[in-house]
């Protein structure tokens, strides 16, 4: 297993949709298997390959409290079969929009069918916490980031402050 370099917006690779994978294959699992570990290391509690710069339909999560065991998801092609009337409120972040975190409405309750680890199709009905970060990591695929669904206003302030980072961090880095 390996720790994947995780991108950070506005990197336009964010923005791609990803492609279907075929099969879960013993690529595919290695890359479920890097994904995780990238994801516990970060830390956070959903990757999606975009963020690592694969641009498959592959995500993982985890939403297991800090004292529980971990229960990992692995999800290839995870497609939402149906969403919930209600709605909840959570307030999200994302491993490729460091340290900023707005409130995103989204279905309660969601089913996604999906491939397993053993490409055996499944279906998930998840609610609270799983639900807000499937839907999140299934965005991710689309090239839509948690700050697509917030006010431009607030989305521009996020991205400004992101790019200001990165130009700092790569004038730091250059040699003098």
């Amino acid at each position: 297993m390996a720790l994947l370099p995780i991108l950070t917006a506005p990197d336009p690779r964010l923005k791609k949709k990803s492609k279907p994978v075929e099969q879960v294959d013993a690529g595919v699992r290695r890359l479920m298997d890097d994904m995780l570990e990238t994801m516990y290391a970060a830390p956070g509690i959903g990757l999606a390959a975009p963020q690592v710069g694969v641009l498959k339909r592959v995500i993982v999560v985890d939403v297991s409290e800090k004292d529980s065991p971990p229960a990992p998801h692995a999800l290839a092609n995870p497609e939402i079969l149906w969403v919930s009337d209600h709605d909840n409120t959570h307030e999200e972040g994302c491993l490729s929009v460091p340290e900023h975190y707005a409130d995103v409405v989204r279905p309660a309750e969601v089913r996604v069918r999906y491939l397993d680890r053993d490409n055996e199709i499944r279906e998930l009905e998840a609610d609270g916490m799983l639900a807000t970060c499937v839907q999140h990591e299934i965005d991710h695929l689309d090239g839509i980031l948690f700050i697509d669904r917030i006010s431009a206003l607030k989305r521009n302030m996020i991205l400004r402050k992101l790019l200001k980072e990165k130009k700092l961090a790569a004038k730091e880095a250059a040699p003098a």
